[in-house]
């Protein structure tokens, strides 16, 4: 599937990935990091309910599988460890419980079978079902804060469709499908209610959580209502693959395509992801975490599908990857950020700045094209 020229370029690019992450990792050993500031990375460990808190335990596992450093082990281990104090509190643990324990202790359960790590996710995974709603058939994705006046228990995300695979794995795990049922029940509601006939995908769309019905949906993290925010597309592609292979559902499958489809069609000829595909001519602001989220679906799906649809959706993914490390990676082992120009919501005071799932989604995604990947959801 992948040209000898294409693999020579993939491991040149890890090369220069594992060099720099061996120093960071050294540096960062005993952070969470979000950001970086200066080119050194932030700590989280003081705001452990954070919904990225799992992907540098995660990184730390992918390089653990890749060089065998046993070091990389101790540092997701100790993330790990740190984040039982976000499994004792309740308002802290909301949809992204798979972004927080997928890549931690049910890698290290997977890794290890330490029975104190799948004790975690399966904690995790229960609280993740409870959010379910059964009038309506989706996953609850907000908590209500107490200085916020609107109640947000019919709000649903398209990001919740990443966190799915903590359900899938509690099934397989235990042997009980309440999990993976809800899971499915959520999927399916997701691509009725937030998949235009376009291909594109709402952000958030409420429901009344009394009868299940469907109220709007809400711009929120992209441009606007009905606009297309570009990380959200990609939550949406590589969402819906993971629920087809988890499910053999074709109807997730075809999702996730069509998703795709839409997609590629929108990528700029530069190759650099805008933060959403709506927005303003003037407005030049760009996510790079969007197009390595992307690659990764468009990588995991090109696995799925026989020629010539293999190689339109490989082609893409690695379009993305090639253009975000010529141009958006930070190749400077002093400085502790790798993706670069990544925006966490049009709307923000702040754009384009470095964050961890970015830089996650970039190594997960040039893993998959090597035999080297391991998968955590």
């Amino acid at each position: 599937m992948i040209h000898v020229k294409e693999q020579q370029w993939i491991w040149e690019t890890l090369e220069k990935l594992t060099g720099k992450m061996e120093q960071v990792a050294q540096r960062s050993a005993h952070k969470i990091p979000y950001t970086t500031v200066q080119g050194v990375h932030d700590d989280r460990t003081g705001m452990i309910s954070w919904w990225t808190n799992g992907f540098w335990g995660g990184m730390m596992w992918q390089l653990y599988q890749l060089t065998g450093k046993e070091f990389y082990r101790s540092i997701a281990e100790e993330v790990e460890e740190k984040l039982d104090k976000n499994l004792l509190d309740y308002l802290g643990l909301d949809h992204d419980n798979g972004f927080k324990w997928l890549p931690t202790a049910v890698a290290d359960y997977r890794f290890t079978q330490n029975p104190a790590s799948k004790n975690r996710g399966l904690l995790a995974a229960g609280n993740l079902a409870g959010r379910y709603n059964a009038k309506g058939r989706f996953i609850r994705a907000w908590n209500d804060w107490p200085h916020e006046v609107e109640n947000k228990s019919g709000w649903a995300i398209i990001d919740c469709m990443m966190n799915l695979p903590l359900l899938y794995w509690a099934s397989e795990e235990i042997k009980d499908p309440r999990f993976a049922q809800i899971a499915s029940a959520h999927a399916e509601t997701v691509a009725k209610n937030f998949v235009r006939e376009d291909g594109s995908v709402a952000h958030i769309v409420e429901f009344d959580p009394e009868n299940g019905g469907k109220v709007r949906s809400h711009g929120g993290q992209g441009y606007a209502d009905g606009s297309s925010w570009t990380r959200g597309q990609g939550w949406g592609i590589y969402g819906f693959v993971l629920s087809y292979l988890h499910t053999k559902n074709e109807l997730f499958l075809q999702t996730a395509k069509k998703i795709a489809d839409y997609f590629i069609s929108n990528i700029p000829d530069n190759g650099l992801i805008p933060v959403d595909f709506h927005q303003p001519g003037d407005v030049k602001w760009e996510d790079s975490s969007a197009a390595a989220i992307a690659s990764c679906g468009l990588i995991e799906l090109a696995k799925l599908l026989d020629e010539p649809l293999q190689k339109k959706y490989l082609d893409a993914g690695l379009k993305l990857l090639k253009t975000l490390s010529d141009h958006r990676c930070n190749w400077n082992a002093d400085e502790d950020d790798i993706l670069l120009k990544c925006t966490a919501a049009y709307h923000d005071e702040e754009h384009e700045f470095s964050m961890i799932y970015g830089d996650y989604f970039f190594l997960e995604a040039l893993l998959k094209l090597t035999e080297k990947e391991r998968f955590l959801w």
